[in-house]
Order: structure tokens, then sequence, then C-alpha cells
């Protein structure tokens, strides 16, 4: 008996090693080419955006006083420069809408999505004559494309100087006016949206910005500011941000849901895979023992080997479907090669009763575990006492003294 268990444990510690080697492939798989990978959804989709708020200015004459040299005196003379007065933002209303739209590259999805972007601000003129004001849009991103573009003052359309991060044109304002620059836009982003307010802490006057999703897992990146209002939609969140006069270093985001990623699920499972036939081989030991069942240390390799199918297929399946269906599928294999074969050892009653059924919890349902962000080690935790607790009442009463004892020849026995 000593030599069986020895031997099931040296078999176990092969399997570990093996599902060890397995679960580094699939990382270095999964994060080895995700740079390339995701360089080439951001050519294709777009970068993360941050959009921040336009500026105006007008350009002024100012006297300045510079210092020369003349026959090694010093002397100083008045000389015009030109300098770039701002006009201050009075005001904002901003209406943005994200649409997701997942991409697969690889064993990773990427959080795309498409936004369309409305602002109308407004600028006064606070010198005392009329200027010729630069109105100037930074767009969120360089590496993207930009649709529909609209900016004008006042209502009148602006010609656009040709600028490569940045759309520009020029109007007149009045002295002590206001001017109103509408700029919109429709475009693609990868993973997050932020609006910043232009500096590190900004002040902002009679700010408003209207947000809406088509979904409803929302999160919030770090350093972001929580909306004021938020109300359900029909297919997502329409959330509110509003401010008479804020201050404030921290800027207005979203996180794009992120989609069950088939590469580090499957390099996880397969990691945790020691653990679920620990449990099989625990109580497949436990029965046997209990019902007088001889099974061959070779059975255990058989066995642990039909466990590693499942993650071995797993592993390279989700390269080309859905990685619900290639759970699914994996699953079936297993227990199927589980139960033809030891339907050949022990019979058909124990294979497809005890044998797959206890398969079933501890590879199929510990590795299921997998798929509920944040239930994982808890659901291992309950499975484990509850396996520990039918076991304990099974063999509560059982004489281990005789089990463990060498068995007698039959001569002797007579």
């Amino acid at each position: 008996m000593i030599k069986r268990i020895i031997a099931i444990i040296l078999i176990f510690v092969c399997a570990s090693v093996a599902w060890g080697v397995l679960g580094a492939t699939i990382f270095s798989r999964t994060y080895s080419s995700d740079y390339s990978l995701k360089d080439s959804v951001v050519s294709i989709w777009g970068a993360p955006q941050r959009q921040t708020p336009p500026t105006a200015a007008f350009q002024q004459l100012r006297p300045k006083t510079a210092q020369n040299v003349v026959n090694g005196q010093v002397v100083l003379e008045t000389v015009s420069e030109t300098v770039e007065v701002p006009l201050p933002l009075e005001g904002s209303r901003v209406d943005v809408s994200l649409a997701l739209d997942h991409r697969q590259k690889g064993l990773l999805w990427y959080s795309t999505y498409k936004v369309a972007f409305s602002g109308v601000y407004t600028f006064r003129n606070t010198s005392d004559r009329r200027q010729e004001v630069t109105f100037r849009l930074d767009f969120p991103a360089s590496r993207a494309i930009y649709d529909d573009l609209v900016f004008s003052v006042d209502g009148a359309p602006l010609a656009l100087a040709s600028e490569q991060r940045s759309a520009a044109g020029r109007a007149p304002v009045e002295a002590g006016q206001t001017a109103t620059l509408r700029v919109a836009y429709n475009s693609q982003g990868l993973d997050e949206w932020r609006y910043g307010f232009g500096g590190d802490v900004a002040q902002v006057k009679d700010f408003a910005l209207r947000m809406r999703t088509d979904f409803r897992e929302i999160d919030f990146p770090g350093n972001a500011l929580s909306p004021s209002e938020k109300r359900e939609t029909e297919d997502g969140w329409e959330l509110e941000w509003a401010y008479k006069n804020l201050v404030s270093g921290f800027e207005i985001g979203m996180t794009m849901p992120e989609k069950l990623q088939p590469g580090p699920l499957a390099g996880r499972i397969s990691l945790f895979a020691p653990v679920s036939l620990f449990f099989f081989f625990f109580l497949m030991f436990i029965i046997t023992t209990m019902r007088g069942i001889e099974l061959h240390p070779m059975n255990y390799f058989f066995l642990a080997a039909a466990f590693f199918a499942f993650h071995l297929l797993l592993a390279y399946l989700v390269d080309h479907v859905s990685i619900h269906v290639a759970f699914v599928v994996c699953s079936a294999v297993s227990i199927f090669l589980v139960v033809s074969y030891l339907r050949l050892v022990v019979g058909m009653r124990f294979a497809s009763g005890e044998a797959a059924f206890a398969q079933f919890i501890y590879l199929v349902m510990f590795s299921y575990a997998f798929f509920f962000k944040g239930f994982t080690g808890l659901s291992v935790a309950v499975g484990s006492i509850v396996t520990l607790f039918v076991v304990m009442q099974l063999t509560g009463r059982v004489n281990w003294a005789e089990k463990f004892s060498p068995k007698k020849p039959a001569a002797e026995a007579h």
C-alpha cells in the first residue's frame, strides 16, 4: 500500500510539472505577442483618447525693454514683441456617446469603442478692442481618425488650418463680447476615454458634461471624478458631471469593460490543475480503498493524462472558438476519456457514477469557477470544505490500520 501511495504521489508531481510548463507556455504565447497585436489594433482602430477643452487667443504687440551693448556701454532700448493673450473660457457644454465594440487578436480581447463628441464652449474677449481670435482644438490622440468634423464660431464654419494634432481657425470677436465655439467629431479609441481640464490643477467655470454608454458595466479610471448624476437607460447609462466653479487636478473618464480573456483564463486554469487532480486522486483513493477496488499506479497515470488532455486542448482551442464553447468541448473530451478507460478497468457502474461525478466537480466545476472574477478562491474553498466533510463522514468508522496492513498470503490466511 505504501509503495502504491508513493507511486501515485510521484505521478501527481510529474503531472504538476507538466501543467506548470503548459501554463507558462500559454502566458508566453499570450503576452509575448500582446505588444505587436495591441499596436496592430491601435493602427486599425485608434489609441486611448484624452480630450481637453479648446483654447482661444489673440496676438498683441507689447513693449519690452532690451539691453544692448554699444561702444562698451549698456544701452536700454524699448522694442515690441508679439505675445499671445488667451480668452477666458466662461462656459462648457459637452456631450459624449460611447459605443463598445470588442475586437479579438490572438488570445486577447481588446476593448475598442466608438465615440461621438460634441462640445459648445463660450469665450469672452476681455480686451478693449476688436480682436482676430485663433480658436484651437487639440485632438485626443494622434493615432486616430476624426470623421464628420464640425468647427464653427457663432454658427459660422471656420476655415481650418492644416495642423498635425489639432484643428484651428480664426474669427473676429468684438470688444467685451462672447464667442461660442462648437466642435464635434466621430472617432474610435481603445481601453478608456478621458476628458481633462488642461492642467495639473485647473479652474473650470459653468461646466456640464453628459455621457451616454451602450454598456452597463461602467467603471472609472484612477484619479477620475465621480458623476454628479447617473440614470440607467435601456442599453446602458446616462451620466452627468456639472460644476459651477471647480478647481481640481482630477479628470473625467470612463474605462471600457473587459471581455473574458481566453489566454490568461486558460493559463490560470492550467496552473490550478494540480489542485483539481489532487482532490480527484484523493477521492478515488478513498473510494477504491473502502470498496476494495484495486487501482494500479498506471491507472492513476492514465487518469492524470486524461485530466491533462482537458487543459492541453483548451490551450489551443481558444484560438479558434469561443472560450465557453472550448470549455464545454474540452470537458466532454476529458470526461469521455476517463469514463471509457475506467469502464475497462473497473466497470461501467463505477466509471459513469463516482468517477464521472468526481471529475465533473473537481475538474469541470473547479475550473469553471475561474469564469467568475472574484469568486474563484471562495468557490474552491467551499468545495474543499464540503469534500472534507463528506469524506470524514464516510470514513469515520473505517479501521485504517487494517486497511493499510499488508495482506497475508492466501496459505497463511487458512
